[in-house]
């Protein structure tokens, strides 16, 4: 048998490795409150504010890693969503949102951390990079349709522009390209645990932040 046949692709390797945690952080009173209706339009606004900051961090640091060997791949301009966070938040907050924009601290480390990877890792940013978009792209689904139906937001209007990928017409398609650059990254096995262990922090991050969320916004007894 050839042994490489039995090699686990490296997209399901990062997949698998931090499941635990992102069962974790999608399971989160917070997040299931929102989607379960039981939350105000107002405890969604916050969330996409918090959402701007990450966004600002990942795609910020976009231009100068486009040409990195192991990051430079996965800068696709038409993942991008900070423009749209904006559009949204207009929508939900007004013309001054920015002015009163605040991050969580957890927040707060999440975007400083993707900001640090930038700057010293580009590998452990491409873990960010993995967790958000490819979230984005899949469970970010389910709350584009629960935000419409619950807020009535017009169909993939403002208010849930943030989740519309205008420019990927398939997303099923553009994830598998996704996981085959995944499996292409240009690492060794011990730099792959690295970014696995990245991923996971991630996830962690994400599950800090909705936790500081529910407290800002908890469940009437």
């Amino acid at each position: 048998m050839d042994a490489r046949a039995t090699v686990t692709p490296f997209s399901t390797l990062i997949r698998t490795a931090s499941h635990q945690q992102h069962t974790e952080a999608e399971s989160s009173a917070f997040m299931s409150d929102l989607l379960g209706g039981r939350l105000g339009v107002e405890a969604y606004a916050r969330y996409t504010e918090q959402l701007w900051f990450v966004y600002r961090a990942l795609e910020g640091a976009a231009g100068p890693l486009a040409q990195d060997r192991v990051a430079g791949p996965f800068i696709r301009p038409e993942l991008f969503r900070t423009a749209a966070l904006e559009r949204d938040l207009e929508h939900l907050r007004g013309d001054g949102w920015r002015a009163a924009a605040t991050a969580l601290p957890a927040t707060a480390a999440y975007a400083a951390r993707i900001e640090e990877c930038a700057r010293t890792w580009p590998a452990g940013y491409v873990a960010h990079h993995y967790t958000r978009y490819l979230g984005d792209l899949s469970g970010g689904q389910i709350i584009r349709d629960k935000a419409e139906r619950t807020w009535g937001f017009a169909r993939k209007g403002d208010g849930v522009r943030f989740y519309v990928f205008e420019q990927i017409p398939n997303p099923a398609a553009f994830k598998r390209g996704y996981r085959e650059l995944l499996d292409q990254v240009d690492a060794d096995d011990l730099e792959k645990q690295r970014i696995v262990d990245e991923c996971k922090r991630a996830f962690d991050f994400n599950g800090a932040v909705f936790r500081e969320l529910g407290s800002e916004f908890p469940l009437s007894a």
